[in-house]
């Protein structure tokens, strides 16, 4: 596959958040996978170009999932949360990513 050229300011906001959760630990455990809530519009490719540039590991692949917001209400009102889209980053065995954010 070619190495496209992507704009570093962009694949600096395609990752929002790294989501921490139960399932997102049984995931990383289980299959080497990393889990971010990334931007509506991020291609596979552009999510794992920002991985590889940020964190200076190898990707192996990447899985996208599209979360639709709930409708909740609040007494009167209702309200809905935003939409996710989440991505499943696998990395190369060895590979290893420290988001706790601990001096290794």
């Amino acid at each position: 596959m070619s190495t496209q050229k992507f704009d570093e300011g962009r694949l600096m906001a395609v990752l929002v958040a790294p989501i921490v959760s139960e399932k997102a630990t049984m995931v990383a455990e289980k299959s080497n996978a990393v889990t971010f809530k990334v931007l509506q519009d991020a291609t596979k490719p552009e999510i794992k170009a920002a991985v590889q540039l940020m964190f200076k590991v190898e990707v192996k692949g990447v899985s996208v999932v599209n979360t639709k917001g709930k409708t909740k209400r609040f007494g009167k009102t209702i309200g809905r949360r935003d939409n996710v889209r989440k991505a499943y980053v696998t990395l190369m065995p060895g590979q290893e990513l420290n988001l706790s954010g601990e001096a290794a």
